[in-house]
C-alpha cells in the first residue's frame, strides 16, 4: 500500500446528517488520521457527522452559507467562504462530496490552486426524478464539477460507465466502491421484534426518509397485502408524509416508523431487507445487509446490482477502499 503520511487533507461536504456521503467522509477522515495527516472537514448543515468527527477529535469547519438548496446568493456566498478557507487552511488536498459542495468547492480550491482537488460522485444527481430542464442544469453542472477536480471517483461501475459518455472526463474517473467493516457485530434487532406480534414476518429498510428513497412503496404494498409487516428505520424529511400515509391506510399496526437507529443493530430483527429507491450510489446499508445474510429485494438502480450479483463481499470491505484512496491520492 502506498503511504499517505502528513498531508493536510480537508474534505467539504453540504449535510453532515447521517447517510452514505456522510459515513464516506467519515471513514476517509477518522483513517487518513490514524495514518499520519492532518484531517479537517467542512460542513454546510450541522447534523451526527460532526458529532462523531468531534469525538474522533477531527477539526470541523461550518460554512454556513453552503446549503442544499439552491440560492445565487448563498452559492456565491458559500464561493468565497470556500475560497477564503482554502486560502487560509492551505490544504494538500481538498476532498469534494455532493454536488452543491462539489460545484462551487472545484472553483473556489482551482482558483486557490489547491495542488489535489477531488471529487466524489455519490451517485450522479441528474438522475434524480425532476423536469427536463432541471435534469439538464444539474448534469451540466454535474460535469463542469468533474472538468474542475483533478481526479474524479465514482463508486459503482454503473456510474462510470455514464462518466465515460461525459465529455473529457473519462480519463480522471475512478472507481472505488464504498466500503464496510466485514467484521462489524451485528445487534439482536430486538427492538424491531418486540414491537410487532409474535411470528410474524418482518420487511425492513434502512435509510433516510426521502422521496429518494421511496419508503412510500412498501406502505403502499403493505396498503394490498394484510399479511404485510414494515419496518421503516431512519429519519428525514418525509417523516410527516409517510405517518400520515400510515395513519391513513389504517397501518398502524403493520408498519411502524422507528426513527433513526443504526443498520447494525436492527437487521437482525428483519426477515427480509427492502430497498426501494428511486436512486442509488453504492448503498452502504444494502453492503450490510448482504454481509448479514439477509434475502433482498430492491430496485436495480445505480450501483444496486454490482452488490446484488457480487460473489465477494470482501470487494466491499472498507479497507480496500481505504487502500485505493489512498493510491489514487498518491498517483
Amino acid at each position: 500500500m502506498k503511504k499517505l503520511v502528513g498531508k493536510k487533507i480537508l474534505f467539504v461536504i453540504t449535510k453532515s446528517n447521517w447517510g452514505g456521503a456522510q459515513r464516506y467522509v467519515y471513514d476517509l477522515a477518522t483513517s487518513f488520521k490514524k495514518i499520519g495527516n492532518e484531517v479537517e472537514v467542512a460542513f454546510g448543515q450541522e447534523g451526527m457527522l460532526v458529532t462523531k468527527l468531534r469525538t474522533a477529535q477531527i477539526k470541523t469547519i461550518p460554512i454556513q452559507s453552503m446549503g442544499r438548496d439552491i440560492s445565487l446568493f448563498a452559492d456565491i456566498k458559500s464561493f468565497f467562504d470556500l475560497l477564503k478557507l482554502f486560502h487560509r487552511e492551505k490544504p494538500n488536498i481538498v476532498h469534494l462530496n455532493s454536488s452543491k459542495a462539489g460545484g462551487v468547492g472545484a472553483l473556489a480550491a482551482r482558483i486557490a490552486r489547491v495542488p489535489l482537488i477531488i471529487f466524489t460522485a455519490h451517485g450522479w444527481p441528474f438522475w434524480e426524478p425532476r423536469n427536463f430542464i432541471s435534469r439538464g442544469l444539474i448534469y451540466f453542472f454535474s460535469w463542469l464539477t468533474a472538468i474542475l477536480a483533478h481526479k474524479v471517483i465514482v463508486v459503482s461501475n454503473y456510474d462510470l460507465n455514464v462518466a465515460r459518455k461525459m465529455p473529457f472526463i473519462a480519463h480522471k474517473t475512478f472507481l472505488i466502491y464504498n466500503g464496510i467493516d466485514l467484521h462489524l457485530p451485528l445487534g439482536s434487532g430486538d427492538s424491531i421484534r418486540n414491537s410487532f406480534p409474535e411470528g410474524v414476518h418482518i420487511t425492513g429498510t434502512v435509510g433516510e426518509l426521502t422521496r429518494n428513497k421511496n419508503q412510500i412503496a412498501l406502505i403502499e404494498e403493505a396498503r394490498k397485502n394484510s399479511d404485510m409487516y414494515v419496518a421503516i428505520v431512519g429519519e428525514g424529511e418525509d417523516r410527516i408524509f409517510l405517518n400520515k400515509k400510515i395513519g391513513e391506510y389504517g397501518l398502524a399496526e403493520r408498519v411502524k416508523l422507528f426513527g433513526f437507529m443504526s443498520a447494525s443493530e436492527v437487521l437482525r430483527g428483519f426477515d427480509v431487507f427492502a430497498l426501494p429507491s428511486l436512486k442509488e450510489g453504492l448503498p452502504y446499508v444494502l453492503l450490510e445487509a448482504k454481509a448479514a445474510g439477509l434475502p433482498i429485494v430492491a430496485n436495480r438502480v445505480g450501483g444496486v446490482s454490482e452488490i446484488l450479483d457480487t460473489k465477494d463481499i470482501n470487494e466491499f470491505s472498507l479497507e480496500r477502499m481505504v487502500q485505493k484512496t489512498v493510491a489514487l491520492y498518491c498517483s
